[in-house]
Parts: C-alpha cells; sequence; structure tokens
C-alpha cells in the first residue's frame, strides 16, 4: 500500500535564503541543512517498501527523522535534533495518495530498550526463582512441629515441598515468567507486537541485534505487512537481506547525485558477493 507518495526536501532556493540570513552567529553546524543539496536531492517517491541505503553519514537516518517529524510520527526514542531542524522541516512538502495516515518510527534505540527491559524482567524473575528453589530444600528438610495455628501456612508449605520436585514447587509458586528468548528473538518478537495494519513505518537500521535468520524472517513479515496488511514502509538499512526486499525502491544515498538502483548493484552486496565467490570452492 502507498499513502506517502512524494516527498520533497527543502529546495536549493528555501537552503540559500537560510544562510544567507545567517549572520554572525554561536553555531559551528546548521545540521541538518547543506547536506542533501551536494547530493542532488530535492524530491523523493515512495512505493508500498522503500530504502534509503547509503554507509555511515551518507544522510540515511537524517532522512528517516525528517520525514518522520514533517509527518508528526509517532516515537519512543529521542534523535539528535539540532536548533535547526524544525525550520529545516518547514521547507518540506508532502504528497498523499489517499490522504494523511498514521506513522511511526521505530529505531535500533526502541529495540535495545525492549531488550534490556525484557532482559531485566527475566534477571528479576531468575532470582525469585533461585530463592524459591532454596526455599523447597529448606522445607523439605526441615523438621517442621506445628504448635499453634499460626503454623498452618508453614505447615501447608512444607506438605506441598514433601509432596513435589523442586521444579514442581517453583513452578506452582512462581509467577509465569516471560517467555525467555535470545537478544534476536526478542528484538523480532518487538517488531511483529510492534507493526499494525494500516500505517507507515519508518524504520532505522532494524537490522541491529538481529542474525541473518531473524533478518531473513523480519523480511518476510515485512513483505506480508506490505503486500497483505496495506502497510507502507520507509526503511533505513545496509543489511543485504532487507534491501532484497520484493519490489522494494532502493535510493543509494553514497551516490552523486543519488540514484534508485537495484539491491545487486549495490557497493555493499557486491562486497558480499565477491567475498563468498573468492571462496566459493570451501563451500
Amino acid at each position: 500500500m502507498v499513502y506517502l507518495e512524494e516527498f520533497e526536501l527543502p529546495s536549493y532556493e528555501f537552503e540559500c535564503r537560510f544562510f544567507g540570513g545567517q549572520k554572525r552567529t554561536c553555531y559551528d553546524t546548521f545540521y541538518p541543512f547543506d547536506i542533501f543539496p551536494e547530493k542532488d536531492l530535492e524530491e523523493l517517491s515512495f512505493e508500498p517498501i522503500t530504502i534509503f541505503y547509503g554507509s555511515n553519514g551518507s544522510g540515511k537516518t537524517t532522512l528517516i527523522n525528517v520525514i518522520a517529524e514533517h509527518l508528526s510520527a509517532s516515537r519512543d526514542a529521542a534523535y539528535n535534533k539540532s536548533n535547526f531542524f524544525d525550520l529545516y522541516v518547514t521547507g518540506c512538502r508532502a504528497r498523499w495518495q489517499y490522504g494523511y495516515q498514521d506513522s511511526t518510527v521505530i529505531t535500533s534505540d526502541d529495540v535495545f530498550d525492549y531488550i534490556f527491559n525484557v532482559r531485566n524482567i527475566n534477571d528479576g524473575v531468575d532470582v525469585k526463582r533461585d530463592e524459591l528453589l532454596e526455599e523447597y530444600l529448606d522445607l523439605k528438610h526441615t523438621r517442621f512441629q506445628m504448635r499453634s495455628l499460626d503454623d498452618y501456612e508453614q505447615l501447608k508449605k512444607v506438605n506441598q515441598a514433601r509432596r513435589q520436585s523442586g521444579s514442581q514447587f517453583v513452578r506452582k509458586n512462581l509467577m509465569k515468567n516471560i517467555p525467555e528468548k535470545s537478544n534476536g528473538e526478542s528484538a523480532l518478537m518487538y517488531f511483529t507486537n510492534k507493526i499494525q495494519e494500516n500505517q507507515i513505518y519508518l524504520l532505522d537500521e532494524p537490522e541491529n541485534s538481529l542474525s541473518a535468520e531473524y533478518q531473513q524472517e523480519l523480511l518476510q513479515f515485512i513483505e506480508d505487512s506490505a503486500r497483505f496488511f496495506n502497510c507502507q514502509f520507509i526503511i533505513a538499512t545496509h543489511s543485504p537481506f532487507l534491501l532484497a526486499a520484493k519490489h522494494a525502491k532502493i535510493y543509494d544515498l553514497d551516490a552523486k547525485p543519488v540514484v534508485v538502483k537495484r539491491w545487486t548493484e549495490l557497493e555493499n552486496v557486491r562486497r558480499y558477493f565477491d567475498f563468498f565467490m573468492a571462496h566459493a570452492e570451501e563451500f
């Protein structure tokens, strides 16, 4: 599904007027001004899956943030927003195919925070599990004798420990843990839970924390969400797996001027290809 059809960055004239109005200032950077004119990039058009490819510092994340800010996209993680960011965004224009649609930004920081929170919860449960196992051993081997009704609850625990194995006792007394998963599994679960139908999603390097296997699973999920659940994706990445998305439109931000390329033409992908071809006999 295509909701956002085209997006215009501030024109060369807009940037010239900005710099013409700057006298002596205390700023040593005017980010995000003066990044894209040298790339001859003023207008972007979109498909259900559009990808910004480029090396570090090429402007992938900046484009994601500029578009997200203009669309008032919802986001959790903070980002590098300079004193001139809001002014720059006023020079942008968006054209919609089916009218305005809700949009969400997902960054690697969001994924890391989720993984960290899950790990903390599981660590807390692990501590409780160890405490319960220690309690089980104490109860099972204690020479407990009930002396009053005040000891009734303790008697029930002693009897429970003597009837059950250690694992049964722990499971019975421990609130169900969040499923224990690897970082990659947790990261993939974050995307599959977060992404809902009928929305625009701007993903900034979603491959972080994902193994090759889980990157391929994320790719399949993105393709299915775009095809069957009316989602539109704008992705900043240099993952060869995500770059292989079917029918994706890929902007090469390393090129001057910026051009649209097939994923097999991109330098990063070609490097992988050449490396594996050089070692083909070892497979």
